[in-house]
């Protein structure tokens, strides 16, 4: 059976009905053909092949056009000569295409007659000017090899190109199983379907050809499983390059059903793609990567493609890791009855291998489930094996998938015979438990990037073999951007660079940014060292505050430029015109990504809905839609510059108050006085406690409002009192405790607890952000945890079930810490985009935005006194707010006497404690009167990477209120000549993790990037360190165990994703723990459970169990 066959079959039950319909999407009526149109269409194009062309050996044709109502018939025609089918993309780079073509040794190539001039001037030298016939709407094109070598690298390496392929064909990647002499062998006609490109696993694309026999188990297993009838309308979601398209294709045709097709520019449109997909048209069947159904967006998938009326039946998404059970939950309504699939496999073994379909009851649970969703069960005639490392079949653990079958097999490159029962390397790692494969991660170098796979050495190859570059690397930047770094053997422009690159990668390998550099960091192994080149990345990105539009007359010829430099175009001082569309002057969605990415980073900030805007409008729309957000009122934004001091008098705080309310809320809020009691936990050990009157204090005695059970969870950890704290005296002489082993290695198997994993919830981007736990005072099984992440999400998950509560996406990414108002009713958090939010702890509602100048990594602080709120910002400036006026406090003002008009007050005595790049300082002093800093914007050096509470200002050391856990932020720079330093003790290596103290306040604990976690006593003298297996980021947290209410414990994370929980007085190990992912997210703990944000994607909840 073939694939015509089952197409044929089809149109002879279904001759008069709707075999495809192609949407222009342009308020003209749709075009239609039914089954008969389509199989005499082919018929027809079979018979001009077969007069006009001259097949020697395997009979392919090339196929160069755009989605279109002929696109199906044109592929039938090429397999009824019979032939296989090689899509070639007219926006793919001609150099890889030209590779493609050789490979498939192609002589006959089908162009669409509207994009003959195109083809005709990108591959000039390959077409024979001799022959060229004209049918029906396509022209039959031969190609002429005889003065074209086709090599992907632009330097001299063809015969290690050659040398790679042939050991990577050799490698245990590809091995067989059975009978060596029982083979599948690519016999001149009626064998091959189609041929398609991939990258191997060498990073160089490799050919790969599906015999008939491979492809048609999918298509015969998905029509069963899918149900297809008659009336289902499939979309074709995946361009002809991609081999899920051959499914789409061929399950609708060879079922009687509809195929509907629409132009790739209307695919990259979300809200005009969903209107004609289930408005229009009424899908039925959807196929798609994750990522296609992303750009959605949440709130549109839950109102339109998995609403409770949708028209979709089924939903298959696979190409990429498939979302979470519990985001899958989030997007659908309630009443939703779309079946779910989640589909795997690898073109090497075209095209789908597992299934599995997600239970209704699954999807409708409320239970939180620890492991992704699983991969499933084999397809029709398919094969799947989880080999160790050593290449053995396991039924249990890690290892990575096989994939084949008796008759599942290709052919790749070069190969012309191949056993049956070949199983292929997938590069995918999968765990196996019980007999269900979850899902691990990609090998090596391989990514997914824009629902296609991608292998980062091919792209560092091809930028080494341009002649401008000396050396270079590429990095995965926080698995969101790709990176590439250049050491240029002459002066050269980062746009003649991507020019270039251009012309050899596909446009899903063509780097984010370009970086130059003038030698490319090693680590003591003589490796690249790729954590110093992602830090020299985003601190170039920080430094670009400084090249922000000061003037919107600057925004005009600024966005001609990188208009032109993206899109390859002559950069003479001709203007573009207003009216030029992106896409229609070269564009594609990948260069629209990257056109809105270099905006946001000249206007220095996020551009809502910018990305549709570029995709669909002119020019001056573009221009028009960016002023807006830049420059909604006309006015300069304030800058470093620019900005000066006023005394208080200058301007009333009425008229202050009017100039900062630059951003509304989205609904009212009626504020009430009332205070909800509740305990907020944050890094730090940090315990906030209040009722509806004032502040738990720390002697345990509780307000009525409050129950005992919370009172006695608090009473052992660091609850901060209003109560005044003792002076440190200086220590004559750090001393070092004799309680630091003589190894300094953890002793693993000293484990006294057991961590397991509660719950884990998807973010959808890495998790540097750590936990707010929040628990009210009338109802702890309430509990909620508030965090962010990388996705723009910021979420409020519950702290014992795990259940998504809320969700609101942010303006950009999130790495600030949540805080909580000290009425209880709104949370706080900064963001990448420059504003400070103020939402609803209940429901995520926006009560009020608040706009700085740059990039906020800092976490708000609360004075649980005045209610003010405390937040440093990267445009070097400290800002005091009144979320319940919505006011943001002025200039400085100070006052001589200990008080002052319309100031806050502050308690009048401080501690400060901080950590530093050369090591941990401490400092206290007693300030007799009152500190009035709320009222002003100190402008400390380098731009405020702290939050208020402990960290780093700049590069000086930050003092420490350890009463309000409030920070003093010009502490280091106003009061250091009358704040003497009472002790220093050196790590030898810096400290990024924040102090922590223990509950008695008489130890800091802390961690540094020399792999240990320190503890020293109030005088300054170590008590004991412990050595971990990596640095130490996050801030450590001190709790009571559980299971004794005498012992303190501490845990702590570091960078490699590993949990340690220790003994505090002693440091004695009493567990650990390994995330799959890295950890720069600081746990928080309550009662036993562990929360924690990790680097996969997920925050955890985790069971400390005796």
């Amino acid at each position: 059976m073939t694939l015509q066959e089952l197409v044929q079959q089809a149109a002879r039950l279904y001759s008069d009905r709707r075999a495809v319909c192609f949407d222009e999407c342009n308020n003209q009526p749709p075009i239609y053909c039914n089954y008969k149109t389509l199989v005499n269409t082919a018929s027809e194009l079979s018979h001009f092949l077969r007069l006009n062309c001259d097949f020697e050996g395997i009979q392919e044709v090339g196929l160069y056009c755009y989605p279109g109502i002929n696109l199906p018939s044109w592929i039938l025609g090429i397999l009824q000569v019979p032939a296989a089918y090689a899509p070639i993309d007219p926006d793919s780079p001609p150099t890889l295409s030209t590779y493609f073509m050789k490979k498939c040794n192609l002589k006959y190539i089908l162009v669409d007659r509207k994009q003959i001039d195109k083809f005709i001037s990108s591959y000039d030298t390959l077409t024979d000017d001799t022959f060229s016939v004209e049918h029906n709407g396509v022209v039959l094109v031969k190609l002429d090899w005889k003065n074209t070598e086709a090599n992907l690298k632009p330097s001299d390496g063809k015969e290690q190109y050659e040398k790679e392929k042939t050991e990577n064909r050799k490698s245990p990647g590809s091995s067989s199983e059975g009978n060596s002499e029982a083979c599948i062998r690519m016999r001149p006609k009626d064998c091959l379907a189609y041929a398609l490109h991939t990258s191997g696993t060498t990073g160089l694309p490799k050919v790969v050809r599906v015999p008939h026999v491979c492809i048609v188990p999918n298509i015969q297993h998905f029509r069963v499983l899918f149900k297809i009838t008659q009336e289902d309308v499939l979309f074709l979601a995946s361009p002809l390059t991609f081999d899920p398209s051959v499914v789409e294709i061929f399950v609708a045709l060879s079922s009687g059903a509809s195929l509907l097709v629409v132009p790739t520019s209307v695919k990259m449109l979300p809200s005009k793609l969903a209107a004609v997909l289930f408005a229009q048209h009424r899908v039925t069947v959807l196929q798609a990567t994750p990522t296609l159904l992303r750009r959605f967006g949440s709130q549109l998938i839950k109102s339109t493609v998995l609403s409770a009326s949708t028209s979709l039946r089924v939903l298959a998404l696979g190409g990429e890791a498939f979302p979470s059970l519990t985001v899958l939950r989030n997007w659908r309504e309630e009443g939703n009855k779309t079946e779910i699939f989640n589909i795997y496999g690898i073109t090497e073994v075209s095209s789908w291998a597992t299934f599995y379909r997600i239970p209704e009851k699954m999807l409708n649970s409320t239970l939180q489930c620890d492991l992704p969703v699983q991969l499933g069960f084999p397809l029709l005639g398919t094969v799947v094996e989880v080999r160790d490392a050593n290449g053995f079949t396991i039924q249990e653990g890690d290892g990575q998938v096989f994939l084949g079958g008796r008759s599942r097999v290709c052919f790749l490159d070069d190969e012309r015979t191949v056993p049956l029962g070949t199983m292929r390397a997938t590069g995918d790692f999968v765990t196996v438990r019980g007999g269900e494969m979850f899902f691990l991660g990609r090998k090596d170098s391989q990514i997914k990037r824009h629902g296609k796979r991608l292998n980062t050495e091919h792209v560092q190859q091809v930028a080494e073999g341009l002649q401008q570059v000396e050396s270079c690397a590429v990095t995965w930047c926080n698995q969101e951007k790709l990176i590439l770094f250049v050491v240029s053997k002459e002066d050269v422009v980062k746009d003649d660079l991507f020019k270039e690159l251009q012309k050899y990668l596909p446009s899903h390998a063509i780097p984010d940014e370009l970086l130059l550099v003038d030698a490319l960091p090693f680590t003591s192994h003589g490796k690249i060292d790729v954590l110093k080149l992602n830090k020299i990345y985003l601190n170039q990105m920080n430094m670009k505050s400084d090249c922000k539009l000061s003037e919107k007359e600057e925004l005009w010829g600024k966005l001609q430029c990188l208009w032109k430099s993206i899109l390859s175009l002559s950069e003479d001082p001709v203007q573009m015109p207003k009216e030029s569309l992106f896409l229609q002057s070269g564009g594609d969605s990948l260069k629209a990504v990257r056109l809105l990415s270099e905006i946001e980073n000249l206007v220095g900030t996020s551009v809502p809905g910018l990305l549709e805007i570029i995709l669909s409008s002119s020019f001056s729309e573009i221009y028009s839609h960016i002023l807006q957000t830049v420059f909604p009122h006309e006015v300069l934004p304030l800058s470093k510059r620019c900005a000066t001091k006023r005394k208080s008098s200058d301007t009333s705080q009425e008229e202050t108050s009017r100039k900062s309310l630059h951003q509304q809320a989205d609904v009212p809020f009626n504020c009430d006085c009332d205070m909800s009691a509740f305990i907020a936990l944050s890094r730090g050990s940090q315990i906030l406690a209040l009722s509806s009157t004032r502040l738990f204090t720390r002697s345990g005695k509780c307000p009525s409002p409050c129950p005992s059970d919370l009172t006695s969870q608090i009473s052992s950890q660091n609850v901060r009192s209003v109560n005044p704290l003792p002076v440190v005296e200086k220590a004559e002489k750090p001393s070092y405790v004799a309680k630091v082993s003589d190894k300094e290695k953890p002793e693993i198997g000293t484990e006294k607890l057991k961590l397991s994993v509660r719950w884990k919830a998807d973010t959808g981007k890495c998790v540097d952000a750590s936990p707010l736990v929040v628990v009210p005072a009338v109802d702890k099984s309430s509990a909620t945890v508030y965090i962010g992440s990388h996705s723009h999400r910021m979420m409020a998950v519950d702290l014992y079930s795990g259940k998504v509560k809320w969700e609101q996406i942010l303006g950009d990414r999130i790495e600030s810490s949540a805080c909580i108002s000290n009425c209880g009713k709104f949370i706080v958090v900064g963001c990448y985009n420059g504003l400070v939010y103020v939402l609803r702890s209940d429901s995520g509602v926006r009560h009020w935005i608040f706009p700085t100048q740059d990039t906020i990594k800092s976490s708000a602080a609360m004075d649980p006194v005045t209610g003010l709120l405390y937040i440093g910002s990267h445009d070097q400036h400290a800002y005091a707010l009144d979320i319940y006026v919505r006011l943001h406090l002025g200039f400085p003002t100070y006052c001589q006497q200990g008080s002052c008009k319309d100031c806050p007050q502050m308690p009048t005595l401080c501690r400060g404690c901080s950590g530093a790049k050369e090591g941990l300082h401490l400092e206290a002093e007693v300030w007799r009167h009152s500190v009035f800093f709320s009222l002003f914007e100190p402008e400390p050096t380098p731009p405020l990477f702290c939050y208020p509470g402990r960290a780093v200002s700049g590069y000086k050391s930050c003092h420490w209120r350890q009463n309000l856990e409030t920070f003093l932020w010009k502490a280091s720079l106003l009061f250091s000549a009358v704040l003497p330093t009472v002790w220093q003790f050196s790590t030898g290596a810096p400290i990024f993790s924040s102090p922590c103290t223990s509950a008695s306040e008489q130890e800091i604990f802390f961690g540094s990037h020399d792999c240990f976690i320190y503890c020293c006593n109030m005088k300054g003298q170590l008590q004991w360190k412990f050595q971990v297996t990596s640095r130490v980021y996050a801030t450590p947290f001190t709790f009571q165990d559980h299971r004794s209410s005498a012992q303190t414990l501490l845990a702590a994370a570091s960078t490699d994703g590993k949990l340690w929980v220790l003994e505090s007085k002693s440091g004695q190990l009493q567990s650990v723990y390994e995330l799959p992912g890295e950890a720069f997210s600081s746990p928080v703990v309550w009662e036993s459970m562990l929360v924690i944000g990790c680097r996969n994607n997920y925050v955890y909840c985790l069971d400390l169990v005796g």
